[in-house]
Formats: structure tokens, sequence, C-alpha cells
């Protein structure tokens, strides 16, 4: 059922190997660099028992017991509008964006319950397994996360003609399931309950079969031979100075699997490429919506930052100030509206579920990543100069200096010094912090490099329609008609399971 936050500090409590800053951490749940996410996380573990919020986070199964809205096989349009409006409250009751909750990651195992034709092929019991293990996170409601990007290692090379463990892969079989080695990066691993580790990303050629490279399984991250060795964490600073960064700081890890033992019935699919690239190609047909949400969030945080600031300094009524806020407005408008639009036009999956219109989701991601950086700067530039000269919280309240920066930081009676201190340390958090630079590298890794944005719409854009209309109003042969654009499919051949954009839209919700 589900959890309270509470539950959820006592869960990590499992003897897990977390290093960080040269230390060993004792305890997870209490250590400075992880408490203020994990705060966080159990709060909203505890908004969906608060009688407050818990109508909007939690629906009722078919067996009556209360689950997360978040983790609800979407079956429906109304599925997405609810889980859009929970993540939405969720964001709004936290006061700011947290990536990894688990919404985002249980989209990825959706995705794996529209393999199951493809997995049957390989071997029944990993469907099995995938059904098992979606129903689990619905009813236990684990923290759950995803293991995506191995150690780089040379990528001109095939996996076995370099270092073997450079890549995670299969070193051996034994009675109780298959034993790993390697190593992944992966976001919020020194908190989370359990991850579901995706196939490497290899040069796999269309002849290759198999491969102990080729493997997916939920791990639990309390097992023995993992070691979680994390970045530096932003936490440690003056939360008057940093109040974002020591609160919403989700710290990676690399996460090493020295011969870790994964338990047959966690395993979800082992030794066939082909089923590892259908995979990896349509991992982010549910969980690119809740990326993409977290963008409109960071929009709207820009844009309130950006008002305030030129209020305070009285430039609001200027035009070009005003253009630059429209801009603002427009990017937030246009991710909102890809997301809306992607619920509207949603479409049915090959395994029978709702997923959002695949181009127009994916076009928003284009959207919604490829402008985030000039939308930085554009906050920058309207937050002025000071946002980047303000001293400290422990300055301005020096006994000798608080009078002079009391005189020159209060404006008027609406604008008090430490208001405007605040705004604008809350600024630099959110643009020009070390933490702020550190997020917006963070696109590039959670949501995939921009190329691949680019081919995911390439992928599933309808170019028939605007073939044919060309070919139409030219008056070019009729014989040019069945010669439509030919897509080579990223799924490796498996085709018949994806469906092309043109086929889902005839069968659009």
């Amino acid at each position: 059922m589900i959890r309270t936050g509470e539950e959820y500090r006592e869960s990590i409590k499992d003897g897990r190997e977390v290093y960080i800053e040269g230390d060993k951490v004792k305890d997870v749940a209490t250590h400075p660099a992880f408490k203020p996410i994990i705060d966080v996380r159990s709060k909203i573990y505890d908004m969906q028992h608060s009688a407050s919020t818990k109508d909007v986070m939690t629906y009722k199964a078919d067996n009556s017991e209360e689950c997360a809205i978040a983790l609800k096989l979407p079956r429906s349009q109304q599925d997405w509008w609810n889980k859009k409006n929970a993540t939405e409250v969720m964001m709004n009751e936290i006061g700011g964006v947290v990536t990894r909750v688990g919404d985002e990651t249980a989209g990825e195992m959706w995705s794996l319950y529209d393999a199951q034709t493809a997995l049957n092929e390989v071997n029944p019991e990993f469907a099995d397994n995938i059904k098992n293990h979606i129903d689990n996170i619905v009813i236990n409601d684990p923290f759950h996360v995803t293991a995506n990007t191995d150690p780089k290692g040379d990528r001109s090379k095939p996996p076995q003609a370099q270092d073997p463990d450079m890549l995670l892969h299969v070193v051996r079989e034994t009675d109780r399931g298959i034993v790993v080695r390697g190593a992944k990066f992966e976001t919020a691993a020194a908190y989370a309950n359990q991850a579901f580790t995706k196939p490497t990303i290899a040069n796999w050629t269309a002849d290759t079969k198999f491969s102990d490279y080729a493997v997916g399984f939920i791990c639990d991250l309390g097992s023995a031979g993992i070691k979680i060795i994390c970045r530096d964490g932003f936490a440690g600073k003056n939360p008057l100075d940093y109040p974002i960064a020591t609160k919403f700081d989700e710290v990676e890890a690399l996460v090493v699997f020295n011969d870790v033992e994964i338990p047959w019935e966690n395993v979800l699919f082992y030794r066939n490429t082909k089923a590892a690239m259908f995979i990896r190609s349509t991992l982010h047909r549910y969980s690119a919506f809740a990326y993409i949400q977290r963008n409109l969030k960071v929009a709207e945080l820009l844009i309130g930052a950006s008002i305030l600031n030129v209020q305070q300094t009285g430039t609001d009524n200027q035009p070009a100030v005003q253009e630059r806020l429209a801009k603002l407005a427009c990017y937030r408008e246009g991710i909102d509206a890809h997301l809306i639009s992607s619920i509207a036009m949603a479409e049915e999956s090959p395994g029978g579920l709702t997923m959002p219109n695949q181009s127009l989701l994916y076009a928003g991601r284009v959207f919604a990543c490829s402008q985030l950086y000039e939308m930085v700067n554009i906050a920058r530039e309207l937050g002025g100069g000071q946002v980047c000269l303000t001293p400290s919280f422990d300055t301005f309240n020096h006994k000798e200096i608080k009078p002079w920066l009391d005189k020159f930081y209060s404006l008027n009676d609406q604008w008090s010094a430490e208001d405007r201190r605040k705004l604008l340390a809350y600024s630099r958090d959110l643009c020009n912090s070390d933490y702020a630079g550190h997020r917006l590298t963070f696109q590039e890794f959670a949501q995939s490099p921009r190329f691949a944005h680019l081919a995911s719409v390439y992928h599933h854009f309808d170019f028939d329609g605007p073939i044919d209309l060309v070919r139409q109003a030219a008056g070019l042969s009729e014989s040019l008609q069945s010669n439509k654009l030919k897509k080579t499919n990223i799924a490796g051949g498996h085709g018949a399971f994806l469906g092309t954009t043109a086929d889902n839209l005839k069968r659009k919700i």
C-alpha cells in the first residue's frame, strides 16, 4: 500500500555501501548531503496521506487498495490528465523541481509492458516478470529509479574488444539467477529502493543475436556487491544563500556492480540484442511526458523570478523588458501546449495502454530542451548584474556592514533589503550557481542528447501527409503515391511492435 515518509526513510537503512566526498556514509537518511532531498521525497510520500492532497495524489485500485496516481498504468486520457495534475500539485507543494521521484521512471516499465510480445519470443517468463514488477511498483510503492548510462569506454569498439567490465554484462548464471559485473551512472541511487537497470548502448549489428551485455533487470540497491560512489553534493552550502541547491540537489552516482547476483524473477530480458535494441528505442515513450513537465515548472520559476526582479527595479513597463518576459511566457505556453495536445491526441500503445501522441510529445521535448539555455539567459538579463554581485547572508548581517547594505539594497517601502537579498540569492541559485550550471548540463543526461531528441521526432512524425499534399498540389505522377518516405526503424527489426505514427493516429483515443 502507499507508504508514509517515515516508512520510506526506514526502507533505505539497509546497510547499503555509499561513498561521497571521500567518506563512507553510515546512514544515508541522516547524512547532510542526502537528508534535504530525502526529506523532499518523504514529503511527497506523506502528501499521499494528507487530507489536502490525498485525492489528487492517489486512486483506488480494483482491489480497493489506495495507490499512487503517478504509478498507475495509463489506460485512458483521464489517467494522463490525473497524472499531470498530481505532478503539478506535488511540485507546487514542495516548492521546486525534482526530476527523480518515481513517476518518470515508472513510465519506462510501461514501455517494457508494451514489449511483452517481443520478449515472449525470447522467454515467456520474462514477460511475466515484467507484469509482476509493474504490479509490485503499484502495490508496494517503492522509490523506483533507473540505471541508464555506462562508463563510456571506447565506443568505436564492441564491448568484448576492450575491458569487459567497462560495460555492464552477465559473467555467469546460477540456479538462483544471473551474476553481473560493470557499472552504471544513476540519479538518486544512494537513496532509492530499486532501479530498472537498462541494457548497454552497444554497437550491435543486425545479425548479432546474443550478447551477455544485452540484459535488463530490477536491482535492489541494497544488494551485496553494489558500491554507490557519488559526486560531491551541493547541499552543504548556506540555505539562506543557496535556497534551491541545498534543498533539491539530486545526487548522481557511479553504481558499481561487483559480481552482484540478480534473482531470475528480477530479470526482465537477457541475451537477446533485438529485444534490448527495441526496449532502448521505446524507453521514453511515456517517461518523456514527466521530464517535459519538469521543464514546464522550470519555465514558471524563470518567469516568476524575472518578473519580481524587474518589478523591484521599476523596469516592468519598458517595452524591451516586456518583450523578454513575453518570450519566457511563450516558452512556458509552448511546453504546456505540447503536453496538453499529446494527451488530447493520445494513441493506443502496442500493449493496449494509452500513450501520449508520440510525434507531439517528442517535438515538445525538442522545444523544451533546445530553448532552455536561451530562457535561462533571458532570466539572467532581466535579473540584472546584482544577481552575481550580491554579498552573502552573513555579510548582510555583519554588525559593521549591515547599515550600509540595508541602505543600498532597500528600494522602497515594499522592497526591503532583506527581501531583495532573498530574491537575488534565489535568482542566482536558479540561473548562475554551480548547481544551476549542473542542472543545465543534466538535461543532456536525463533526457538523452539533442541528436536523439530529433531522431525520435523523425521516427514518429507522419511525413506521408505532407508528401501527399505536395504530390497532389504539384500534380506529380500517381506512381509516386506508393513511393513514401522510407525510415530506418530504430527498434532493430521490431517494426511490427512499434507501428508507424500514421497507423497509431488511426487508433488514437
